[in-house]
């Protein structure tokens, strides 16, 4: 097979090694949890290369699956933390990487836990996070995390296409959204490459893409994020309609909404879409003082 196995090296899984793990555990991959496991070496080694990840870095892994990338990740850093929701996959997960990894089996740490509700994660504080997210809750997962752990400086997902698009975009594009606001909050984000269906199992019936994260200090605010997002969230609700009206739930009023968005020094008749997350921050701290996070 390819990598030849000794303290410092995996032998990374191919399709059949996949394949045969499945059967071997009883696993199928179910959509419900997004299962869609990466059974091409060129890939998982892609993404360790674009995640610019050391010897020094602890990382964070959701959902493992198998193992494709944790086997390409272990070699290249101090810990791996694999936070995986399938109690079955996080059981079997350890015995796999001393079968294929034997030498790097002490830098794995398995969590069986559910992503977004997990308040802490064992081992090392995490420097990074590596990850191929289930595409039915990507954007939440990462959210979360990226709050729960200021430790993560950078980050590099493979998600599914549209998504990738959607973190990555930037005021006035067509894909930005609510997604791309509050991923700015914690980080600069931009695509880092196309992923076809082919190097999944099963294929999934979309493309996927890789986005890099590198995390910067949250803007400058007077008001929690919470109260942030809450604007953002009211701006996309109806993102056709101007911020004057779609602020108008959110401040009380139409006439409270235009007060606040000119005292921010934004124009009432734009829309959410034009809006960076600073621009956000600036009209949260002139809302309502009752308005709940």
């Amino acid at each position: 097979m390819a990598d030849s196995e000794t303290p410092e090296t995996a032998r990374l899984l191919t399709p059949a090694d996949v394949r045969g793990l499945a059967s071997r555990l009883g696993i199928r991959p179910t959509k419900s949890r997004g299962q869609n496991f990466v059974i091409d070496h060129g890939t998982v080694r892609r993404i360790v290369t674009l995640a610019e990840v050391g010897a020094d870095d602890s990382v964070l892994e959701v959902g493992p699956g198998l193992g494709s990338l944790t086997l390409a990740l272990l070699p290249h850093v101090r810990h791996v933390t694999a936070i995986e929701i399938d109690p079955d996959l996080a059981a079997a997960l350890p015995g796999t990487v001393r079968e294929f990894a034997p030498g790097l089996a002490g830098r794995l740490e398995v969590c069986a836990a559910d992503a977004m509700r997990v308040t802490e994660v064992p081992g090392p504080a995490p420097t990074a996070m590596v990850a191929n997210l289930p595409y039915n809750v990507a954007v939440p997962v990462l959210l979360r995390l990226l709050e729960l752990l200021p430790s993560v400086r950078r980050v590099l997902v493979l998600v599914q296409a549209e998504v990738a698009d959607r973190l990555a975009a930037a005021p006035g594009s067509r894909t930005y959204g609510a997604p791309s606001a509050k991923t700015a909050w914690y980080a600069e984000v931009r695509r880092a490459g196309s992923v076809g269906r082919t190097v999944f199992w099963p294929a999934p019936n979309v493309d996927s893409g890789l986005v890099r994260l590198t995390r910067r200090p949250a803007p400058v605010s007077t008001v929690s994020r919470e109260r942030v997002f809450a604007v953002v969230d009211a701006a996309f609700a109806q993102r056709r309609k101007t911020l004057r009206a779609a602020l108008a739930p959110w401040a009380g009023s139409a006439a409270a909404a235009e007060a606040a968005l000119r005292a921010a020094g934004v124009d009432p008749s734009a829309r959410g879409e034009s809006l960076d997350i600073d621009a956000f921050a600036r009209i949260a701290e002139q809302g309502p003082a009752e308005h709940p996070a």
